[in-house]
């Protein structure tokens, strides 16, 4: 027998979390909640309609939340699990929308607010913000997707089985984007509609959520993709000085005098860009003989 959950994590969603649960009940087998340590009454409530709970005695952040779901699915030996969130943002009736692809073999299903030219009621702040973060991570190494941050997504088995999150912020779906890259999970994307008129109760503004999951990419950048990080920046800045220096010989060459600051500053832009050319391309090899030897 096959079991398929709905899991959310959740933090002080009392508001809305009976709305949610009674919303999965009809699609999946099980119903996982995981409280972040709410100080409301989340986690009763959700036990009285039936829930498996799973409580942190302390808040410990989205991420910390999100791989306690997959935790308790790999414990439960769920072959599917659909995350949605808990503050009713999310339409219960489309999961089995998410849940259509495993069937069909995929690992990852994405509910996306923007494929097939949907996210017509998307504010325009959070579309900007959302494709910043969408290229971020891609670059970082992350599937190519047209949702990166999107909360509503179903895992098949393997997926369930391959990602363990380290971050306990908002960048863990980004996280989860770079793992499946990692593990060459299958993916697709569905359209989904999510509710805006119900941000007020989220723990992350978006204009703190954003900044904060492009840092922690341009983290993950550094490590698995040192050729964007250093090497394209370095080479772009010791072109910058060796043009500067070929302009310098040219007026020395008519008889001109060379200023101090401006020669300086050539030599400087050379070295330190020559510098974080080849510092990238060393950190490369390191990083390609590293994921060889994790993945073999």
């Amino acid at each position: 027998m096959t079991l398929t959950i709905a899991a959310m994590p959740a933090y002080n969603e009392s508001e809305s979390i009976a709305n949610v649960i009674l919303g999965c009940r009809k699609y999946v087998d099980k119903i996982v909640v995981v409280d972040d340590g709410s100080l409301d009454n989340t986690a009763e409530l959700a036990e009285t309609l039936g829930a498996y709970v799973v409580r942190h005695e302390t808040n410990k952040g989205y991420g910390a939340a999100l791989n306690n779901c997959f935790e308790t699915a790999r414990k439960l030996d769920a072959h599917a699990m659909v995350i949605i969130d808990s503050d009713g943002q999310h339409d219960p009736h489309e999961i089995p929308k998410l849940l259509e692809p495993l069937k069909q073999g995929f690992d990852l299903v994405i509910g996306s607010r923007f494929v097939n030219g949907n996210g017509k009621n998307v504010p325009l702040y959070r579309k900007f913000g959302m494709k910043v973060l969408d290229i971020a991570t891609i670059m970082a190494g992350g599937l190519r997707v047209t949702d990166s941050q999107s909360g509503y997504r179903a895992y098949g088995k393997k997926a369930i089985e391959n990602i363990n999150l380290s971050g306990s912020d908002m960048s863990a779906g980004s996280e989860i984007l770079l793992q499946a890259r990692d593990h060459h999970l299958k993916h697709t994307e569905v359209e989904i509609h999510c509710r805006y008129d119900v941000e007020d109760r989220s723990s992350q503004h978006p204009f703190l959520h954003g900044p904060k999951v492009l840092f922690q990419l341009l983290r993950d950048m550094e490590y698995r993709r040192p050729l964007y990080y250093f090497t394209a920046p370095g080479m772009f800045l010791g072109t910058i000085g060796m043009f500067m220096g070929l302009k310098f010989l040219q007026t020395f060459y008519l008889g001109g005098s060379l200023s101090f600051g401006p020669t300086l500053l050539m030599m400087l832009l050379t070295i330190v860009g020559m510098f974080m050319a080849f510092t990238g391309i060393i950190l490369h090899a390191i990083s390609k003989m590293i994921c060889q030897i994790k993945y073999s």
